[in-house]
């Protein structure tokens, strides 16, 4: 099972010449691999929310990565307000792209962490088809 996992998320990005090609995935979303917290890190698979203003990560996944909690937050998703945390992450995206001690939003009822555009927003990106393009913003 987890070959065919890793399978499927080569299928879906794709990095060269400093340009990132996400793939639609299987379940009609767009997906980037990359690790979250320090030394190594931990494997994430990224669910790409250009309507999230701010990355997201569940509670657990948190607190794999050894992030510390420093606070209290509201959210608001599409199913109402939550309430979470705030802590800082250092991610890691396949293809180069990195962020440290980015404010993440942490949420115990969170499916899969959301990759938002406090990140996103970095680069100059596109969809077209089945694909997302990354460039660095100029």
């Amino acid at each position: 099972m987890q070959a065919w996992q890793a399978e499927q998320q080569r299928a879906r990005f794709h990095a060269a010449a400093g340009v990132i090609e996400l793939r639609r995935g299987p379940d009609g979303h767009f997906h980037w691999p990359g690790r979250v917290g320090g030394e190594g890190g931990v494997a994430v698979d990224f669910l790409v929310d250009t309507g999230a203003t701010r990355t997201a990560l569940p509670l657990a996944l948190a607190q794999r990565a050894g992030l510390v909690l420093e606070g209290r937050t509201q959210s608001a998703t599409a199913g109402g307000v939550v309430l979470g945390h705030v802590a800082r992450a250092d991610i890691r995206l396949e293809g180069g792209v990195s962020a440290e001690r980015l404010p993440v939003t942490v949420l115990p009822e969170l499916a899969a962490p959301l990759l938002g555009m406090d990140l996103l927003s970095k680069m100059r990106f596109s969809q077209q088809g089945g694909v997302l393009r990354f460039e660095p913003a100029s």
